[in-house]
């Protein structure tokens, strides 16, 4: 069973429903097939600016962070739930970034879903 907690804020209308299939199956193509809990949050610039500032020390926002709860331990914990950790999401970024992509929202935010996903199992650029 996969636990995953949905935050966003009204005026950014998300598809929950198409955002847990997108973890599921980027889980299932890494072949986790344990418990997994994790959130996904879906803010605004200026709390995404922060969240950079705060964490990253880099100066404006961006469109994608991943906060891991692994970090500095073995990928695959011997504890019965995989707790991955946080992923956030800016919806004008990822706005923006269909736009430029000539794609549909809905579908940025699933690429920024599984980058984000990616990166809480360890996979970096």
């Amino acid at each position: 069973m996969i636990k995953i907690l949905i935050q966003a804020d009204s005026r950014y209308p998300v598809n929950r429903k198409r955002i847990r299939q997108k973890i599921r199956q980027v889980l299932r193509n890494k072949g986790i097939k344990k418990q997994a809990e994790l959130s996904v949050l879906i803010v605004g610039d200026r709390k995404m600016a922060s969240l950079n500032s705060k964490y990253l020390k880099r100066k404006g926002t961006t469109d994608v962070l991943s906060f891991s709860l692994l970090e500095g331990k073995k990928i695959f914990p011997k504890e019965e739930t995989l707790r991955l950790g946080d992923i956030v999401i800016s919806y004008p970024q990822a706005r923006k970034q269909a736009g430029q992509y000539n794609i549909l929202v809905d579908k940025e935010i699933d690429r920024l879903v599984e980058h984000g996903l990616l990166h809480l199992l360890g996979v970096h650029h």
